[in-house]
């Protein structure tokens, strides 16, 4: 990816994005997750080209709403855009560094988790939530 669609993916996800760690199914622990949300499709399409993910529409809520979208991107694929976004990131540097150094140090291969290992990633989503708070 070229530098400048990097940074200029960077702030779209710096002013319409959403950096954090969430569960996906109710039984999972937290993983790495991306969104954006916009109302124009084309521009979403065209992040997902370089990115991957899936695309949503969202309800509209009132009927002079525009239609609106968000682009969902998880796990490791979440962990790579990151990482190649990271350095030109400004409002979600702090959370995109603590996502793409200590996730995987926190999360076993295999899944399973000692009581110890689910504190520290428990500890990890508390420490990103707290940077997420407005």
């Amino acid at each position: 990816m070229e530098e400048v669609a990097k940074a200029y993916l960077a702030g779209i996800v710096d002013g319409e994005g959403t950096v954090t760690l969430m569960k996906h199914h109710k039984n999972e622990t937290p993983i790495p997750f991306v969104g954006i949300a916009n109302n124009n499709l084309e521009l979403l399409k065209w992040i997902k080209f370089l990115v991957g993910g899936n695309i949503c529409a969202k309800k509209k809520r009132l009927p002079h709403h525009n239609d609106s979208y968000v682009l969902n991107v998880r796990q490791d694929r979440a962990i790579r855009f990151l990482n190649e976004i990271k350095q030109y990131l400004i409002i979600k540097k702090q959370q995109a560094e603590l996502i793409t150094t200590k996730y995987k140090a926190v999360t076993p291969r295999t899944g399973r988790y000692t009581p110890e290992m689910l504190a520290k990633k428990y500890e990890l989503v508390a420490e990103i939530r707290k940077l997420n708070q407005r």
